[in-house]
Order: C-alpha cells, then structure tokens, then sequence
C-alpha cells in the first residue's frame, strides 16, 4: 500500500512522464532503487500530513541547491511548479538559497531554473538562448 501511495504521488508531483521514462530506463540493477525513493521518499514522506507540497517544494529546492545535486534541482523545479509554486515564489526561494547555501551554487540554480521556465512557456527569453551545458540525463534513476 505505502508504495501504491508513494507512486500515486510521484506522479502527481514528477508527472506520468517523468515516471514513466525512469521506470522504462530501469535496470536489474536500478530497480531496488526505484522502489526504495517511491516507497520511502515518496510513499513515507511525501505522503505526510504535516506539510503541504508546496512547502516540501521549497525544501527539496533548497537542499538540492544546497548540496549541489543540479541533475536533480531540474526535475524539482519542475514539479515545485507543478505543485503550485509561482514565478516569483522560486525567485525568492533561490534569492534566499544564495545567502544560506552559497552564490555559486544559487547562481547555478537561477540558470537551470531559468532553462526550466523557458521551456515551460513562463519566460519570454527562447529555451535555446538558455542552454545549459550539462544538461541532466533522461535516464534519472534518481527521482
């Protein structure tokens, strides 16, 4: 059941694509780890009472520019959208990353960000203007 929860989440929150691609790309090898993040990560957290999604949005944002895990703030910023977040609330959060976490990792994140926006329709600026150039795999096995 947890992991039932936890998938129903996940792609509320990373969407049937997403979803879909990573359990395509899954491996013999990768496997035990997708259903360890959507049990746990997904069916055990996400799934908690005690904080809306928007809030767990800002979280992960904030941990993952934090830590430096880019490959996966994409995909984050993606679904902190998805879960109501606006234009001008990620702005504050990463302003706010810059002082807590550090410039250049906040640098980091207002680029993908910026990438991610552009290819949402929320930007006037065209994607390709905003290339990054080490854009994350299609493969994630880690979300």
């Amino acid at each position: 059941m947890i992991y039932q929860d936890g998938m129903a989440v996940r792609r509320q929150v990373l969407g049937d694509e997403h979803v879909d691609r990573a359990g395509a790309h899954a491996t013999d090898f990768t496997r035990d780890f997708q259903e360890l993040i959507t049990t746990y990560a997904w069916g055990e957290i996400w799934t908690r009472p005690g904080l809306d999604r928007r809030s767990r949005s800002i979280i992960t944002l904030t941990a993952l520019v934090a830590r430096g895990h880019h490959e996966e703030l994409v995909m984050h910023v993606r679904a902190a959208l998805r879960n109501g977040l606006t234009v001008a609330e990620l702005k504050e959060v990463l302003l706010q990353t810059a002082i807590y976490c550090g410039v250049p990792d906040a640098n980091t994140a207002f680029r993908l960000a910026q990438q991610v926006l552009a290819e949402e329709g929320l930007d006037s600026r065209p994607a390709s203007e905003l290339s990054v150039t080490s854009a994350p795999p299609d493969d994630d096995q880690n979300g």
